[in-house]
């Protein structure tokens, strides 16, 4: 406990330290156990050298270790569909790749070289080595090898004529082998030709079969589509005559319900416009608009007149009846 409260408080001040809970120690044995043997597994034993947190190289660069061990899931994800991602491709490519046909009965396929030559199939690659002068002119020239002084004695052996190689025995399995490869070569391409020339064969037929189909399909096709046009036609034309009859009908109705609808309203529209006055007689109008106006203006004028003439009649005999008047006064 109070180690926990001693790791807490230096925590919070920002110093580093470690506890770890307390534990029974194992035990262990008093003597190390021999060393195992090469063919016996090993005992598990960690090696600094590839220890992840151990830095090696030099310690400018900086490295930074993941928080946790376990692999990121977004790049395990990411690996796995790359990993399907391929295996597909493959998968593919075995399936939908040029594949060399099956071959006959009794015969099988055999991996043969198809160049004019033969060569000698080979993991090493040959190189060759090329000099070339590049200066014309040489200051110095070439030191000349240097050739020891002889020291010792010659000897010599004499060496019969067949004693170390018969070139007539010798040669016979080496031409064996070349002649039987030889001919084993030539049996071989000519099942191939064989073979190929029956592939030729078969395709040639199976092309005339698939020329035929097509020429086959293609009027089929086009009698098909002959037949759809003419339908379409027909029933192009058949909409066409079955539109002008209705028209033609509804052309025949709206004329009959005009002549029934219009058999009534002209004479109304007649009267009514007459009526209203659009149909007169040109004397009548004449008279009405130019005659009686004229007239009705003199009779206004005429009755104006004699009513100012009855008016100034009517104050003359006023004043003579009031003179009269005063003058009978007077008189009295």
């Amino acid at each position: 406990m109070a180690s926990s409260l001693q790791t807490q408080h230096e925590t919070q001040s920002g110093v580093y330290t470690f506890s770890s809970r307390p534990r029974a120690v194992p035990n262990r044995p008093k003597y190390r156990q021999a060393a195992p043997l090469l063919n016996e597994e090993q005992s598990s034993y960690g090696n600094i050298m590839y220890d992840r947190r151990v830095v090696r190289g030099n310690t400018y660069a900086q490295h930074i270790l993941p928080i946790t061990s376990q692999p990121d899931p977004v790049e395990f994800l990411r690996q796995q569909e790359a990993r399907k991602k391929a295996l597909s491709r493959k998968r593919l490519k075995e399936q939908f790749g040029p594949k060399t046909p099956e071959p006959l009965e009794g015969r099988m396929n055999i991996d043969v070289q198809t160049e004019m030559y033969l060569e000698e199939l080979s993991d090493h690659i040959e190189d060759v080595s090329v000099e070339c002068q590049t200066d014309m002119f040489l200051d110095k020239p070439a030191t000349p090898l240097f050739i020891p002084a002889k020291t010792g004695r010659d000897a010599a052996t004499q060496i019969e004529e067949g004693e170390l190689f018969d070139f007539d025995v010798e040669v016979q399995p080496v031409l064996q082998v070349l002649v039987g490869k030889t001919i084993e070569q030539a049996l071989l391409e000519v099942l191939e030709e064989e073979e190929l020339a029956s592939l030729r064969a078969q395709q040639q037929v199976f092309k005339e079969i698939r020329d035929a189909e097509l020429v086959e399909v293609q009027r089929l096709e086009e009698r098909e589509r002959r037949l759809r046009v003419e339908k379409e036609n027909r029933i192009k034309q058949q909409k066409a005559v079955l539109e002008k009859e209705k028209e033609t009908a509804d052309k025949i109705a709206a004329r009959a319900f005009a002549q029934q609808y219009l058999s009534d309203l002209l004479p109304s529209v007649y009267s009514n416009l007459k009526d209203c006055g659009y149909f007169y007689d040109p004397v009548q109008r004449d008279i009405e608009t130019g005659f009686l106006p004229w007239l009705m203006e003199e009779v206004t004028s005429t009755l104006e007149q004699r009513y100012v003439a009855r008016t100034v009649l009517d104050m003359l005999i006023q004043d003579v009846a009031n003179q009269r008047l005063e003058a009978f006064q007077m008189k009295e």
